[in-house]
């Protein structure tokens, strides 16, 4: 698995290219045309099942980077992502940012998901992750980044922003982001369908990441 894709100029941290890149997971080369869709911060009553009807209605599956706390609060939302076949993914309990976070409050906080979900996969909210954080999750978790990130969460962003970004720098193998959350909800809302169909009239098809 490579680092980042050549075509990408909307990168992860660079904190991140001192880490073993066996242990992360930014983009993934293939020969089939192929995206993963993935989406952070959810889930939430307002946003999730929108997300859920646009995949549904495209027989589409992606990965959800799920925040504990939200997953304990609506858990009828966590199970509508379940029942609809899509991976989860843990996105911390508390949406911590790990560069103002101790490593063990960090880790202790990523293991809380584990009273409400299981699963190997992990992405630090920000994307912001501390060496001695990154030491202690890779025991446990395939840590995923990105190679393609939406912005559909920034306020100084449009609608048409948003939707330019995705369409100009994804291609086979880019893990692209969203996020179902209530400051991302009327950018993505515009930009996701939007993409998805643009890539499927290419040939493309989406696919939730492998968890093996």
């Amino acid at each position: 698995m490579k680092f980042l894709s050549k075509s990408n100029n909307i990168k992860p941290p660079f904190i991140f290219r001192f880490f073993d890149q066996k242990y992360l997971t930014c983009f993934i080369p293939s020969d089939e045309k192929i995206i993963y869709l993935t989406f952070d911060d959810g889930p939430i009553p307002e946003v999730t099942p929108l997300v859920i009807d646009i995949l549904e209605e495209r027989n589409i599956k992606a990965t959800f980077f799920c925040v504990g706390d939200n997953v304990k609060k609506y858990p009828e939302i966590f199970t509508q992502v379940m029942k609809a076949g899509h991976i989860i993914g843990s996105h911390t309990f508390h949406h911590l940012n790990g560069w103002k976070t101790p490593p063990a409050e960090y880790y202790e906080d990523v293991m809380r998901c584990e009273e409400l979900f299981r699963t190997n996969l992990f992405r630090p909210p920000y994307g912001k992750l501390s060496p001695s954080q990154y030491f202690l999750l890779r025991k446990k978790y395939k840590i995923i980044l990105w190679s393609v990130l939406s912005g559909d969460y920034r306020s100084a962003n449009t609608k048409k922003k948003c939707l330019s970004t995705v369409l100009t720098h994804t291609g086979s193998g880019s893990i692209v982001v969203f996020h179902d959350s209530l400051k991302a909800k009327d950018n993505m809302l515009f930009a996701l369908p939007r993409f998805i169909d643009y890539f499927l009239s290419k040939g493309y098809r989406f696919a939730s990441l492998p968890t093996s």
